[in-house]
């Protein structure tokens, strides 16, 4: 795993089915890495941009990636410790 320079993606202000697709397809392109998410432009912190963060996150683990949300607001933090992801919080 490249630890010298992570990838870093950042999710629009929706978490769609499409984006989140789109993002997976960027990890499937490349060599395991740590990947930084950066997730402060998200319009809404609710179940379906969970969803999306966990699809996300099953994802990179499964193609070999580490990867951690940046820009997390209250709420979105709150969500992710919910439902298990709080370590993927920078």
């Amino acid at each position: 795993m490249d630890t010298s320079r992570p990838l870093v993606l950042t999710l629009a202000a929706r978490a769609t089915p499409e984006e989140v697709a789109r993002l997976c397809a960027l990890l499937e392109g490349a060599a395991p890495t740590d990947v930084i998410c950066d997730v402060g432009g998200l319009v809404h912190a609710d179940l379906a941009a969970v969803d999306a963060l966990a699809r996300l996150r099953l994802t990179a683990r499964r193609l070999g990636h580490r990867l951690r949300f940046r820009g997390t607001g209250g709420e979105l933090r709150l969500l992710l410790g919910l439902v298990g992801l709080a370590d993927a919080v920078l």
